[in-house]
């Protein structure tokens, strides 16, 4: 524990200090350029380096698979939050990725800046329904710009096996879009979870699930997407939990893993 906590508060002072300096570097050149092709590889630098340094740093391997499901031309992908890895897997392969972010993120100075030439949308959660409209502007102004929209469909990160709780909103953005979703499904959780400070060694693994087709019932469409995150999702964090952690396990991710063993055994 004492080792590895040495080791994650090396990697967040290497994160931390990167992330000021790529920030402050694509803001200014927002400022002044809008979007640049500089800036969008300067993130995706960013975007693999951390994974990099989490790889040497403090042992959480990557590893993103199903890249083959990614259609051409504009689509939404949506994907399971347990975990910040989890946006630098999916940026450096969503070609040109236009996050959902909530609106006080691109409040910072610099850092919000970057975030608007790199096409992220933002949302105010704060006007609930009300900020829907604008939320949609934007995501049709970013899909004709060639964007692929990435939403967390729960709107926060869930700790791995948590009870799922997807936003109806996804579904409206899939009913106004009219365009293919790609779910993704991770693990991320087991290893930097969203409430510890300490990141643990394993292999984080990302998922591009098959697409789902535009055109289907919300209702429907929510069902399948539902299923298909949490089932894969639940797979790859029971593989990785019989593959062995190195890690402690809590009564709370003990006792949600002994409830899924159970509902997967035979009668």
């Amino acid at each position: 524990m004492i080792v590895q906590a040495i080791r994650s508060a090396l990697f967040y002072v290497l994160f931390i200090g990167q992330t000021i300096l790529v920030a402050v570097t694509i803001g200014t050149i927002a400022l002044f350029a809008g979007r640049t092709t500089f800036g969008w590889e300067l993130a995706k630098y960013w975007c693999r380096s951390n994974l990099q340094m989490l790889r040497w740093v403090v042992g959480m391997r990557t590893k993103v698979s199903g890249l083959e499901n990614i259609p051409e031309g504009g689509c939404i992908i949506a994907a399971k939050h347990q975990s910040d890895w989890d946006v630098f897997a999916i940026f450096p392969h969503a070609v040109r990725p236009a996050y959902i972010v909530k609106k006080e993120l691109m409040r910072i100075p610099f850092f919000g800046w970057a975030a608007r030439s790199l096409d992220c949308i933002e949302v105010d959660r704060r006007k609930g329904a009300q900020a829907v409209p604008e939320m949609m502007r934007q995501a049709h102004a970013a899909v004709e710009r060639g964007c692929r929209i990435v939403i967390f469909p729960e709107g926060t990160r869930k700790a791995p096996l948590a009870p799922a709780d997807y936003k109806y909103g996804i579904a409206r953005l899939y009913a106004e879009l009219k365009v293919p979703v790609v779910p993704v499904a991770l693990n991320s959780g087991l290893f930097w979870g969203r409430n510890s400070l300490v990141i643990w060694p394993g292999l984080g693994e990302c998922e591009f699930l098959p697409a789902i087709e535009a055109g289907l019932a919300p209702d429907v469409f929510l069902d399948r997407l539902k299923t298909a995150i949490e089932t894969e999702s639940d797979k790859l964090i029971l593989g990785a939990i019989d593959k062995g952690l190195d890690r402690p396990i809590d009564a709370k991710l003990g006792a949600a893993i002994a409830a899924r063993k159970q509902a997967r055994s035979p009668a």
